[in-house]
């Protein structure tokens, strides 16, 4: 229990920070755009190759994993998509604020996974995590500009324009090309995973820090029912279809709980840079980015409790 919230009170303090920056040092919207790019082009994307090199998937039920993750996140896109109407009626949203609902619940906080699941259960969390990571992050990311494209409003989602966002998503190319590394076993010099960690890593910081520049602080006095209905989805519903479908699969254990945890934490702040590039509403996403930290300190904890017991 206390390492969950171990994992969790640094990545508010950091998103908070970020706040304050905005508003006494680092005024000036220009810098903050400029934070953005080189997290979405190049830190994560750093992140995301190493960690599917490193994977050591030869000691993990890689199909039982990957298509209890895959399947959570299909089934839950599929549900808020095809009650669209309904959801943006009842919460009087609009198309941009739709897609921060829909990126609320669908993304997960790699970072999070990555301390918890750690913690837990040490070399083996991680690597189970990691193969979370490279089945993942190419499905959200596909499905999240389909969604964009379709809601933002900014763009007509036609055919060549959605091509184009996938084409320029680095978050596919840098799962890709981590996952191909690691399948062929091309050998990487030791310097460059070096090097790559050493991105990587940068890119936790200044993803949460640029969440917290995004935040309008007015709205988290009165948090509209928008951001709880993502709450619920990301917190509650997603966790409940992935651990019924990893027991479908067969998953026990550690790969069980981690699973769980995957779809349990809050939201990725990369989803913010994301609504940035392509229409969304991003302060939105930053509120309900912020409120699910501090629900995940609660529901979290819950989750792994129960998978435990399932394992």
């Amino acid at each position: 229990m206390s390492l969950i919230f171990t994992a969790l009170v640094p990545v508010f303090l950091v998103i908070a920070l970020g706040a304050v920056l905005r508003r006494i040092l680092l005024k000036d919207a220009a810098h903050w755009a400029a934070l953005e790019k080189l997290t979405y082009f190049v830190l994560f994307p750093a992140l995301l190759v190493v960690s599917a090199v490193k994977a050591d998937l030869s000691t993990v039920n890689v199909v039982a994993v990957a298509g209890a993750l895959i399947g959570t996140v299909v089934i839950l896109s599929g549900l808020i998509v095809l009650l669209h109407k309904p959801l943006i009626a009842a919460l009087a949203a609009d198309g941009p604020g739709f897609t921060s609902l829909f990126q609320g619940a669908v993304r997960w906080n790699t970072y999070i996974v990555l301390a918890v699941a750690g913690g837990l259960y040490g070399a083996a969390g991680i690597t189970i995590a990691a193969l979370a990571l490279v089945a993942m992050i190419p499905v959200v990311n596909i499905i999240a500009v389909l969604v964009l494209a379709s809601f933002s409003g900014r763009h007509p989602p036609t055919f060549a324009y959605v091509a184009e966002q996938l084409a320029r998503n680095p978050y596919i190319w840098a799962c890709s090309a981590g996952a191909l590394l690691n399948v062929t076993h091309v050998p990487v010099p030791p310097v460059l995973v070096e090097f790559g960690d050493i991105l990587g890593k940068a890119s936790l910081a200044l993803g949460l820090l640029v969440v917290g520049g995004g935040l309008i602080l007015d709205r988290l006095k009165r948090p509209r029912a928008i951001v709880f209905a993502s709450l619920a989805l990301k917190l509650l519903v997603k966790p409940a279809i992935a651990i019924a479908l990893a027991l479908a699969f067969g998953l026990s254990g550690t790969e069980l709980v981690v699973v769980a945890i995957t779809a349990a934490v809050p939201s990725a702040p990369n989803g913010y840079v994301l609504a940035r590039q392509m229409g969304g509403d991003a302060p939105l996403l930053a509120e309900i980015l912020t409120i699910q930290i501090i629900g995940a300190a609660i529901t979290l904890p819950l989750v792994v409790t129960i998978a435990k017991m399932l394992a």
